[in-house]
């Protein structure tokens, strides 16, 4: 198949970096263009990008010139069909707006639209049905584009392990997270904050934990999606980790429910999403007493995959609440990695 164009916005950050040296050769996507702010504007891509990642910048962007988001869509960026967006929060609402209007496939990390009624939040593992609602929002927007989100990436980790467990009754779910740095962008933590400490809060994450998963964990039902009916309770943390969210749950069910009833729900999981960016396994069982660990498992299923372990019954209703730790990259599955997986998604079902 021909190649498709796509765009990076915010593509000199943390995560827009992440995305360049995910899509360099890419099978289906090639880079179409990448923008930033106005002061990075007309300037090659390797003299603006404060590269960050342990791997070489790819020639092909590092030789781009940089456009000004207020330029996405300007002439000469009609060949790009998808834009992945890894804007700051504060700008992100209306550029994404803009691009959508002007007929793009928005496929974005950012949070801003995640809770709106006619906007899919997705992990196509799970809801790949939930895209059904693109045309819902072209309808009801007038776009020629559409925006489709991934969810926040703690929420991505936790979410994906909890699907398995959804036929067994979920009734309640608390979690603890322990976040990585670079979750907090290259500039986000000061080394003397983090260094030999942990930060007991992460502004808004906690909101995203409780809300987001139930969304995708929903029903589509008509129009509109129909959310799942238990309850999250989240407590998140930064801790001196690199690459890499874990995370501690307690998963309460309706009725008794064992140990070995949750790996063997673990074990069981498929998902017949086969694009190049999809996992053989999305989640990997971690029979090791001191696993997952970051170190360790981050990169599975080449960052896109979640290990889960230490899994036991335990709580204080005995019988009916197991907890586990589960493990999972997150630039690469929480961010950069999910949106373009989503955009594969988007190519094989014909939005694209």
């Amino acid at each position: 198949m021909e190649k498709i164009k796509v765009g990076i916005l915010g593509a000199t950050g943390s995560v827009g970096q992440r995305f360049v040296q995910l899509l360099d050769g890419h099978p289906w996507f090639e880079f179409g263009a990448l923008f930033a702010s106005e002061r990075s504007a007309g300037k090659r891509y390797r003299e603006v990008a404060k590269w960050v990642l342990p791997y070489e910048m790819p020639e092909e962007a590092a030789e781009m010139v940089v456009q000004s988001m207020n330029d996405v869509d300007a002439a000469g960026n009609e060949d790009v069909a998808v834009m992945f967006s890894a804007l700051p929060g504060s700008i992100a609402r209306e550029v994404e707006k803009k691009c959508a209007q002007a007929g793009y496939a928005v496929s974005t990390n950012v949070a801003v639209h995640r809770m709106e009624k006619d906007v899919p939040l997705v992990i196509p593992e799970i809801n790949a049905d939930h895209l059904a609602l693109i045309e819902v929002q072209k309808e009801k927007r007038g776009w020629d584009g559409f925006i489709i989100t991934n969810p926040n990436c703690s929420a991505i980790v936790m979410t994906l392990s909890l699907k398995p467990l959804m036929r067994l009754g979920i009734k309640e779910v608390r979690v603890a997270t322990m976040q990585a740095v670079s979750g907090a962008g290259y500039a986000g933590l000061p080394s003397m904050a983090i260094l030999d400490n942990v930060i007991p809060f992460i502004g808004q994450e906690e909101d995203k934990m409780e809300s987001e998963p139930l969304k995708i964990l929903g029903t589509l039902e008509g129009r509109e999606i129909k959310n799942a009916a238990f309850k999250i309770c989240a407590s998140c943390h930064r801790v001196p980790v690199m690459d890499g969210h874990t995370e501690a749950v307690w998963v309460k069910f309706e009725e008794s429910v064992s140990a070995e009833e949750v790996k063997r729900a673990f074990k069981d999981f498929t998902s017949d999403i086969k694009t190049p960016f999809a996992p053989d396994k999305p989640i990997i069982l971690r029979e090791e007493q001191d696993r997952p660990q970051p170190k360790l498992d981050r990169d599975a299923g080449r960052g896109m995959s979640i290990s889960v372990g230490r899994i036991r019954a335990g709580g204080i209703e005995a019988g009916n609440e197991v907890k586990y730790i589960v493990q999972g990259h997150n630039t690469i599955r929480g961010a950069a990695g999910a949106s373009i997986l989503n955009a594969e998604v988007l190519v094989e079902k014909g939005y694209i």
